[in-house]
Formats: C-alpha cells, sequence, structure tokens
C-alpha cells in the first residue's frame, strides 16, 4: 500500500549515490514538490548526493524541474535528451561539475520499456553516423563523461548495423498525475500530456526501486474510471500531494490549469490571432510550401514549433494534414518557445513513447525541424557548440526515419535584421555568426546517411533554400531584393552548387495578407 510523505521525507528515503529517473518535457509534467525537497535536503544535510539522473526529454522551462537539483555535489551524472531550458544544468555539463551523457529522446522513452521487460539494452538504427555513434562520440557530452564507460555499441546483426544503448539501472523514479485514490491508482486527467509514466514505473520495478508519484487530488477508492488510469496502485510506493499545486504542479507554464491543453474541452481556435509578419513567418511560409497535400507531419522545437501550425490555421491549410509533436499530441494548433509540447484543441494525446514507436518504424511524411549549423555535406548540428551544449532532444529519432525534412533557420545568426519593403527582402543588419560552415561542430544529423538512405532534404531559410544531393548543397531560390555574391555567396563558409534554374523564392512568402491572396 503506498504511503503518503512530504518532499522532505522523501528525500531522507533516497540513498546518496542513487540512480533517479525523471519524467516531464519541457515545463509540463515534472515533481517540482519532490525536486524542490530534495534541494532543500541536499543544501541543509549534504544529502542526499553524487545522484545520478536519467531522463528523456527536457526537464525545465528555465526556471523548474531539473533545475532544482542542478547542484554540484548533488549530482554526480545525467543521462538526457535535451538542456536547451536548463540554464544551471548546462552550465554543470559545460563546466565538467557532472558527467554527461546525451541519446536521443525517443531511445530513452523506450529504453523505459527494455529496463520494464528485465532486458540488457535497447537495439536501434537511430543515431548511427551523428554523434551517438561509438565510430565518433558515443554520446559523450563533456571532456569528464569522455573517462568513463561507453553506455551505447556498435553491434552488426546479419550484415546489419545497429547501435546497443545499455540499460541503465533506476532505484527511484518521479512521476506526476492529477488524482490518485485510496487503492494508489493515479489519472492524469488535468495533464497536458500523457509521458512515460507507466513504462517508467514499471522499469523502475523490475529493478526494485522505488516509484514516488506527485499528485493534486486524493479520490475515494473505486471513484476513478478504469480507462483513466495511468499507473496502477500496486506499483507505487510513495505519494506526494502537492501543497502548493498553482506552483509546485502547474499544467503548463503560463497556468495552472486550462481544459483546453488537457482536452478536456475545446476553445473557439478562431479566436487564434494572425502570426505578425516576421523573420520566422518568412520561413515557415517557405517551409509548408512542401507539405504533400495529404502527409503526417512532425514539428521541432525552435522556428518550426512557434510557427508552421499557426500558419498552416491562418491559411486553413490543416485539414488534410495531421501535425504531431514528439511529446505525444496529435492535431490541434502546437504552441511555441517555451510552452512547446501542447496544442491546442488537439484531437490525441498519446503515451510519449508510443508516438516514437511510429517515428523510428515508419518515419514521418515530413518533418520540420531547426537547425543551428549546416555544412557542405548537408550535416546539420542543433546539439553542440564548442562547449556551449543544448542536446538532441527527439531530433535524431525524427529526422533520421522521416520520408523528407525541412530544415528551418535563419541564414546566419547573432543580431541579424531584415525589413521587407513592397515584398523585397532588405539586409538591415547581417548576423555574426555564419550558419553555413565548412564542417559542422556536431553532428546531430547525418547529410551521408540521409542521401544513402534516398531521404529528400531542403534547408530553408528567409533569402535562400537549398536542396541535399549526392555533390553536397544546391542553391535552388533566393529571396527577392538579396543579391547573390553579396547576401548569400559572402556569409557562407563554402560555394554551394548554383542551380541553373535558380529562381526567385514566391513573394507571398514576403506578404502580409495570407498566402492565398496575391499580392497587389
Amino acid at each position: 500500500m503506498a504511503v503518503f510523505l512530504n518532499p522532505e521525507e522523501i528525500a531522507r528515503n533516497i540513498r546518496d549515490g542513487s540512480t533517479i529517473a525523471l519524467t516531464g518535457f519541457g515545463g509540463m509534467g515534472q515533481c517540482d514538490s519532490i525536486l524542490r525537497g530534495i534541494r532543500e535536503s541536499f543544501l541543509r544535510t549534504g544529502h542526499p548526493r553524487d545522484l545520478t539522473v536519467f531522463h528523456a526529454a527536457g526537464q525545465s522551462d528555465k526556471s523548474n524541474g531539473i533545475e532544482y537539483i542542478a547542484e554540484e555535489g548533488l549530482l554526480r551524472r545525467v543521462i538526457g535528451g535535451h538542456w536547451g531550458l536548463a540554464p544551471k544544468m548546462k552550465r554543470l555539463i559545460e563546466e565538467n561539475k557532472i558527467e554527461a551523457y546525451c541519446f536521443p529522446q525517443g531511445q530513452l522513452t523506450h529504453l523505459f520499456r527494455t529496463m520494464a521487460s528485465g532486458m540488457p539494452g535497447q537495439l536501434s538504427r537511430i543515431g548511427l553516423g551523428t554523434f551517438v555513434d561509438p565510430r565518433k562520440e558515443g554520446g559523450k557530452f563533456n571532456e569528464k563523461a569522455k573517462e568513463k564507460e561507453d553506455l551505447v555499441t556498435l553491434v552488426t546483426i546479419e550484415d546489419e548495423e545497429f547501435l546497443f544503448y545499455k540499460s541503465i539501472p533506476i532505484d527511484y523514479v518521479f512521476i506526476r498525475g492529477t488524482t490518485i485514490d485510496e487503492d494508489g491508482n493515479m489519472a492524469s486527467e488535468e495533464e497536458a500530456l500523457k509521458l512515460e509514466v507507466l513504462s517508467a514505473a514499471q522499469a523502475v520495478r523490475a529493478h526494485g526501486g522505488t516509484v514516488v508519484a506527485q499528485i493534486k487530488y486524493v479520490a475515494s477508492k473505486g471513484t476513478l474510471h478504469p480507462k483513466d488510469v495511468t499507473v496502477p496502485g500496486y506499483l507505487i510506493d510513495f505519494i506526494n500531494v502537492a501543497k502548493f499545486p498553482e506552483k509546485d504542479h502547474r499544467q503548463i507554464p503560463s497556468t495552472a490549469y486550462n481544459p483546453v491543453f488537457s482536452g478536456n474541452t475545446k476553445g473557439p481556435s478562431q479566436n487564434l490571432e494572425m502570426l505578425p509578419m516576421s523573420i520566422r513567418k518568412i520561413i515557415g511560409r517557405r517551409a509548408i510550401r512542401e507539405m504533400p497535400e495529404s502527409a503526417v507531419a512532425n514539428i521541432g522545437i525552435g522556428i518550426p514549433g512557434d510557427v508552421i501550425g499557426p500558419i498552416l490555421h491562418e491559411e486553413s491549410l490543416q485539414s488534410n494534414i495531421v501535425l504531431t509533436l514528439e511529446s505525444g499530441i496529435i492535431g490541434g494548433v502546437p504552441l511555441g518557445e517555451n510552452q512547446f509540447g501542447i496544442a491546442h484543441n488537439p484531437d490525441a494525446i498519446l503515451d510519449h513513447e508510443y508516438l516514437f514507436d511510429y517515428y523510428h518504424g515508419t518515419g514521418v511524411d515530413i518533418a520540420f525541424m531547426g537547425a543551428a549549423e549546416v555544412d557542405t555535406s548537408g550535416n546539420v548540428n542543433v546539439s553542440k557548440f564548442g562547449n556551449r551544449i543544448t542536446g538532441c532532444g527527439g531530433f535524431i529519432d525524427i529526422t533520421q526515419p522521416a520520408k523528407k525534412v525541412i530544415f528551418c533557420t535563419t541564414f546566419t545568426g547573432g543580431g541579424l535584421n531584415v525589413a521587407i519593403r513592397d515584398c523585397q527582402l532588405e539586409i538591415v543588419q547581417e548576423g555574426t555568426i555564419k550558419k553555413f560552415v565548412k564542417g559542422v561542430s556536431q553532428i546531430t544529423f547525418s547529410g551521408e546517411y540521409a542521401y544513402n538512405h534516398h531521404k529528400e532534404i531542403i534547408y530553408v531559410t528567409e533569402r535562400a533554400v537549398f536542396v541535399l544531393t549526392k555533390e553536397g548543397l544546391v542553391l535552388k531560390e533566393i529571396a527577392p531584393g538579396i543579391d547573390l555574391r553579396k547576401d548569400i555567396l559572402g556569409h557562407m563558409e563554402f560555394t554551394p552548387i548554383i542551380d541553373e534554374n535558380l529562381k526567385l523564392m514566391d513573394i507571398r512568402f514576403f506578404s502580409e495578407k495570407t498566402m492565398v491572396k496575391t499580392p497587389s
């Protein structure tokens, strides 16, 4: 029978040197009450300490989640997918205060299931040719990790290469739900996402570990609908009822609870505002031109997550398109920025790990992803730049098996400013950072792998559009008002192949009007 404990009591139960697992996604689904309690215990007593943290998705929106326990001494090692919105954790990794391993988010969600089955590890093609491949970096994300053991190895089965992600025995897992009944059965009716809570709980139990649940409400025995139970009571050991749910159990960063985001009601979609004209909107408009008439699509964090969904909505183009987010969201209008991973009026909310089954096995028809660096071979880096780290998230899981990938990025970074006059693009201030480089700092997407597996790869910026070929990148389009040599070739570290039929980008991408209307 599960025992109710406060955060201080939970912290006292965690042994030094343990491995803990976290579930959550960005600013959603974290057990902030428990994590805050662990931090307070460590600062007061020095315990628990030297913990290993295992997590799949990013676990913070810059202030919550994993940030509470990002303390030198409290942590020894982290194995995760993304830290882009976790500045304290990033600093620990960058300064080599802890060991850091970065693996694809989908592989980590599936590793929970693998461990739940008592298997020694997870076999997958995902990661071949990228920094995760042990022939490159093996997912070791800082110098301190390079001194330690390999957690991914290369194996060959019937002449085909696979990566083997080793199981990581877990001592404690923190999962979150909305309501728990007197038998310990947990439901998630107000949560914006289902995540991988069941798989994580079963993985920990398979190792003889402890499952801790944070919830908002306690219900009488037998009052939860059986289909609403996300984790049955026999899997849960400790329960923490969040004392201040408006702070420590928020549904999403911007609100304590809105039924629209959990699918408990539908909000009026006509009230969604039209995106103002911007450099990101130009990129998003050109990107959706690549969308098939009927497709299952994925959009990633950054420019795609911020603009693709809203543009499809305002152009009334979403009727034959199934938009998916790696968090488990199907349909609706995705939110961006630090609330990436949820949608306004979703059609379905799936378990996190099961959507990755689809990505890995079938591959979406089209994926829209960001890019921080692109090189002459079509490789893309989104994960690490020198000592500055972000992580790969679900990027590799999605882009590697996708049938078509559209990378969306500004042409330069660091202060880029543009103006649009009469549907002509003008560079007011050029960015100080070149994004099209001779060789990327880290391979998060392998151009060679994509070409060899017959993928269609397109790179869309506000002023130029490239495609991947066997010979390298080919420049296919430039924006109206842009000078080829001054504004494009002059800001690349390599010279792309120039298509003999080089075209201008459609002027409708640069108009204040919707694209279905032709600018006068």
